[in-house]
Formats: C-alpha cells, sequence, structure tokens
C-alpha cells in the first residue's frame, strides 16, 4: 500500500472544506486510510504563505498541524528558502483535470504554490491507497477538483534536504553579515 502526499485543488475556496470533510466520511467508510488532513490558503497578504485552516489528525495520536509532515511542508513553503528559490512563480507543472503521478518530489514545493495559488485554498491529505478510485471520484468528478500525488517517502526526504539548505543559508547569511560590518568597522576606524 503506497503512502502518497496528496495535493488537491478546486475552482472554488468552500470546495476544499467540502472536501475535507467528505474524505474524512471517506476515510470512515475504509475509502482510504488517511493519516493527516489539512486546509490551506495560500494567504494573499503580499508575503507568500500559507495558513492552515483546518487539520485532522486520523491516526488519534493527536499531532499538532506544526508537528507533522504537513507543518514541516507548510514551514518550508513559507519559509526563506521557498521565498528564494520562487517556488511561487512560473508553471512548472500544467493544470489538467487528471490524477498526476509525480515522480520526483522535488517539485512538491512549487507544485503546492502553483496549484494553490495566492487568495486559493486547496487540500494536502497524507493518506495509504490501494485503490486511488474513490478519491479520485470524489474529487475529480463530483467535486471538480484536480489531484496530484507525491510518493511520501521522497516528500520526506525532499524536506529533510531542505530543512538542510535552509540552515546552510541561514548560517552563511549570519557569517555574510557579521563580515559586512567587521569591514565596515575597519573602514570606519581608518577614516
Amino acid at each position: 500500500m503506497p503512502k502518497r502526499v496528496i495535493v488537491m485543488n478546486f475552482d472554488a475556496n468552500a470546495k476544499a472544506f467540502q472536501a475535507f470533510s467528505e474524505v474524512k466520511k471517506l476515510h470512515a467508510s475504509r475509502g482510504i486510510k488517511g493519516e493527516q488532513m489539512a486546509v490551506l490558503t495560500h494567504t494573499d497578504t503580499g508575503v507568500h504563505q500559507f495558513k492552515i485552516e483546518d487539520f485532522l489528525d486520523f491516526t488519534g495520536s493527536n499531532k499538532t498541524s506544526t508537528g507533522g509532515l504537513i507543518g514541516m511542508l507548510v514551514g518550508i513553503l513559507g519559509g526563506p528558502l521557498g521565498i528564494m528559490l520562487g517556488w511561487f512563480g512560473g508553471s512548472m507543472i500544467g493544470a489538467s483535470r487528471d490524477a498526476k503521478e509525480i515522480q520526483n518530489a522535488q517539485v512538491l514545493f512549487e507544485h503546492v504554490g502553483q496549484q494553490i495559488g495566492v487568495g486559493d485554498t486547496g487540500l494536502l491529505l497524507l493518506a495509504d491507497e490501494d485503490d486511488n478510485r474513490s478519491l479520485n471520484q470524489l474529487i475529480m468528478q463530483e467535486l471538480g477538483g484536480d489531484i496530484s500525488r507525491f510518493d511520501y517517502d521522497e516528500v520526506e526526504t525532499e524536506i529533510e534536504k531542505a530543512k538542510e539548505v535552509e540552515e546552510q543559508a541561514r548560517v552563511r547569511a549570519q557569517e555574510d553579515w557579521k563580515n559586512s560590518h567587521d569591514q565596515n568597522d575597519t573602514q570606519n576606524e581608518t577614516h
């Protein structure tokens, strides 16, 4: 049973909340085996941020929206690395009305920023899927949304890499800042 990170987007924000409710029912009827799910809004405050509007931990382990993979993903997207690498611009993946099986999880970061555009609301789901037909039927046929699937392990690896790069960039920025001020201090002392 492959574990997936599933991104869903819709033509109307209210459909993301409807999908959240319907996916809970699908999980209860064993149509999918969910782990975590979140409704995300891509805020339009001039800074790219994702706000978790609603969150559910299906496992009962009471993870918060910030404690699991969804929280880490949202943190990276809205963090300095997401902004520096421009994961909110371009059109790396076109929107089409079919389920996408995306092999390279690295594109997830840009994909989420593209599919859940500024001012839009979408749904993220971590789930094991034996059969994707019930979720496809609900999201694409009944709600008119799009679905993109990513391999969970690949996404987890990419998140770890992103966290490492973000830390390296932070350390480098601190060093550059300190060095630039040390140079200014030296120049001021010679004048």
